[in-house]
């Protein structure tokens, strides 16, 4: 399977047997922007080129429009993904590096300033995007048919677009933020409209509702819980953030106009 290999393990029980399991690749992914690189995060080695267009987009470093190239080389310890941008959005991205004083940070993206990480995001548009409570709950139900990685490894993340009354894309990877990075950049190259709700398996944390917000998507759908302060993100940037979801149940948090009115649940 791509992404995995079988790792030798021994398993304890009521006997102990020897065996392997199908593990996730983690390897060092540089995203390097017209020869000089800008991060290094650990990821699954595969969607590479939706990585590039979505880390570009969520990090406010180049619109798909700006991207001339991608080229993804193979090194003996990773993959360094060449990524060749349009002279306005080098300008940019060289303005941001000067701000840059520390080391690269996986976690952040490169970005040691306070004000970077906690950036201002565009307001998502008021799309007439409305849903109800079964589609949400169907949306979730709808997930675990997207996790094939996660089937056979039980150790990485997925991140689902839902639209239409289902899952038009979705990508996983070790990384939460590296599988939405790849989801976004999945449905910028394809021309995916972002009227409908990202699916995620993981918790929503601040970095997470701004990537969706430079997506432009307006719902959020988590299975774990979010931060307060990712709620209050959620709130100003004009997004419904629904977490601990279920088939059965979840809570909304934000501009809950967005559902229609005979999908509360008393």
């Amino acid at each position: 399977m791509i992404g995995a290999r079988a790792t030798p393990r021994l398993a304890f029980g009521t006997r102990v047997d020897p065996g392997s399991r199908m593990l996730p690749e983690e390897v060092a992914v540089a995203l390097t922007f017209n020869g000089t690189t800008q991060a290094v995060m650990m990821a699954t080695p595969d969607d590479l080129e939706d990585f590039a267009y979505g880390f570009a987009l969520t990090e406010g470093i180049a619109k798909p429009n700006e991207i001339l190239s991608v080229e993804i080389e193979t090194l003996p310890r990773g993959r360094d993904i060449q990524i060749w941008l349009h002279p306005e959005a080098e300008t940019r991205l060289a303005a941001r590096r000067r701000t840059m004083t520390g080391p690269v940070g996986c976690g952040l993206c490169g970005i040691d300033s306070i004000d970077q990480a906690l950036r201002d995001v565009p307001y998502v548009l008021p799309y007439t995007f409305q849903t109800s409570a079964s589609q949400v709950m169907a949306a979730v139900s709808a997930l675990p048919g997207q996790q094939r990685l996660h089937d056979a490894t039980r150790a990485v993340h997925c991140a689902g677009f839902w639209a239409q009354g289902r899952i038009v894309a979705s990508r996983e990877d070790v990384g939460r933020h590296n599988a939405l990075d790849k989801l976004v950049g999945a449905m910028v190259r394809a021309g995916t409209q972002p009227t409908g709700a990202v699916v995620l398996t993981s918790r929503v944390s601040i970095d997470m509702v701004q990537k969706v917000a430079m997506l432009g998507a307006p719902m959020i759908i988590a299975v774990s819980a979010p931060t307060a302060d990712a709620v209050t993100l959620a709130d100003h940037a004009g997004i419904t953030l629904i977490a601990l979801a279920r088939p059965d149940r979840f809570e909304v948090f934000t501009h809950t106009d967005r559902l229609t009115e005979d999908s509360h649940v008393g």
